[in-house]
């Protein structure tokens, strides 16, 4: 079972789920391309990375059930849900993976592909509302105004912006997937 990114549940309501995310680092790209084409042309690098395209950093202790130690002094790395992707300018965005508990910045394997960098993202409280269906732009656009109309009814304000969060492999029937759409919220 892939492991998911922990948060705790501070309430629902009005369609929204709130949200506290406590620190946690991932490794991410950034793209030039569609909000559809993102995730895909991003997700070489990022796998590549997972899966020993990286120097390790540290020795990894043999019970450590995230990494697992290669010969050639890389390490693999568990993947987990979900991932994520936000528009990062005019045509671009930074899709990420988010990394098993456990790693922080300074333990988590070095990048050898230069596109790839590993960050360090804060605790935050998040608004976040759940969907299925196709990892579409439109489908994206309609849900985040409707994440935000949630938002006004509650009386919060989005800080910064938003992001979408996909959680199940692109074989997964569109009807099934879990896919959500999330911002960062004060007024909690």
């Amino acid at each position: 079972m892939t492991e998911q990114q922990p948060y705790e549940v501070l309430r629902r309501g009005s369609g929204l789920e709130l949200r506290r995310y406590p620190e946690h680092v991932v490794a991410q790209v950034r793209v030039q391309g569609t909000f559809e084409r993102a995730g895909t042309i991003a997700f070489g690098a990022l796998f590549g990375y997972i899966n020993g395209r990286n120097r390790s950093r540290t020795a990894v202790a043999m019970t450590a059930p995230a990494v697992v130690q290669l010969p050639s002094g890389a390490q693999k790395v568990a993947m987990t849900a979900p991932v994520v992707q936000a528009e990062a300018g005019e045509g671009e965005h930074t899709v990420a993976f988010v990394l098993p508990a456990g790693l922080t910045e300074l333990t988590a394997p070095e990048p050898t592909d230069p596109r790839v960098e590993i960050r360090t993202v804060p605790p935050a409280t998040v608004a976040a509302l759940r969907y299925s269906g196709r990892w579409t732009e439109e489908s994206y656009q309609r849900h985040l105004r409707g994440l935000l109309a949630a938002l006004a009814a509650e009386g919060l304000a989005p800080v910064g912006e938003p992001w979408f969060a996909r959680f199940d492999p692109p074989f997964t029937p569109w009807f099934l997937r879990r896919n959500e759409v999330l911002v960062e919220v004060t007024g909690a």
